[in-house]
């Protein structure tokens, strides 16, 4: 009984021990309050530390960086395009006693951040166009179908952009930085996560991509008619001369025949007189039996040497009838 008896000051004083101290943990800070009322300056040092029962409050505060990801909203830049924006950003407590009276608790602080964040992220995207919010950077080159080669179409030129989504995100980062020390929250970065175009931008930028593509198949398809017509004028070309070479060597080969034929008629004639007058005479007939074979109407003069010798082709095949 006296053994029980002695334990319960030991339980009184461990009892004590616990409602007195507090252990500050490497992650916190301590704000003692008393009756609502900041008592002392915020506790940094991890380790055991004292305070009185029943009438100071441990307010504990992280010290660690600490996520804001911020809800997805819609947009519009300069040039009146609307974007779906989703940011997110790191920060953390630089000033306890600052940020525990003006927000007190991590609910308060994202609200605030919600609203800071927001603002100043519409208004920085309301002054640039679109593709400084697209492009990272200034210095970045956008990437080229080089199977497309060089082209003139005014709808497939990028405009060189000035800063880049980098730099805007600077902007929102300085513009709300010295408005989050005010509560004493500093801002360690922000960026934007995810940046979607609205149902209707995306259509536009969709149809725009198939004009552009339908622009540079016109071109091609133009450029491959030239080609064709070249390749149909040089074919062309090609066999004319072919035709006019083949042309000219039949002529000299009929020229040269004709010419020995003149020669042997020539050597024919000094050799045997009548022989020559025989011949010409059995071609001359040859000559009339081609043309009196043509489906043709002759109109003859009397003293025609064909007139002649039909008209004496008759008066023989009329003794030779009369016989």
């Amino acid at each position: 009984m006296k053994a029980q008896l002695a334990i319960i000051p030991i339980i009184l004083v461990g009892i004590g021990f616990y409602l007195c101290t507090f252990v500050v943990k490497e992650t916190d800070h301590v704000i003692i309050t008393k009756f609502g009322q900041i008592v002392g300056d915020p506790i940094s040092k991890p380790g055991l530390h004292f305070k009185m029962p029943f009438i100071h409050e441990v307010n504990r505060i992280e010290k660690r960086f600490l996520p804001w990801d911020g809800p997805s909203n819609e947009m519009s830049t300069k040039d009146k395009t609307y974007l779906i924006i989703d940011t997110f950003a790191r920060w953390s407590i630089e000033e306890p006693e600052t940020y525990f009276l003006r927000l007190r608790d991590e609910r308060s602080a994202i609200s605030r951040l919600n609203g800071i964040l927001g603002s100043e992220t519409r208004n920085a995207v309301a002054r640039h166009e679109l593709i400084e919010i697209i492009r990272t950077d200034k210095n970045r080159v956008a990437k080229r179908d080089v199977t497309l080669g060089e082209t003139d179409s005014n709808a497939t030129m990028l405009r060189p952009i000035q800063i880049g989504r980098n730099k805007v995100e600077d902007e929102i980062f300085n513009s709300a930085k010295d408005k989050l020390e005010d509560f004493g929250i500093k801002l360690l970065d922000i960026r934007f996560k995810r940046i979607n175009y609205n149902e209707t931008v995306r259509r536009r930028i969709y149809e725009r991509m198939i004009s552009e593509r339908q622009q540079i198949a016109s071109r091609f398809r133009s450029e491959g008619a030239g080609e064709a017509a070249k390749i149909v004028g040089k074919k062309e070309r090609e066999l004319q001369r072919i035709n006019s070479e083949a042309y000219r060597k039949v002529e000299e080969i009929y020229g040269q025949a004709d010419a020995k034929a003149s020669a042997i008629y020539a050597e024919a004639y000094d050799q045997s007189p009548a022989s020559y007058e025989f011949y010409t005479f059995l071609k001359t007939l040859e000559t009339y039996r081609e043309v009196m074979k043509s489906d043709i109407s002759l109109v003859l003069t009397t003293d025609s040497p064909l007139f002649k010798l039909l008209k004496s082709l008759g008066k023989w095949d009329q003794a030779g009838s009369e016989e």
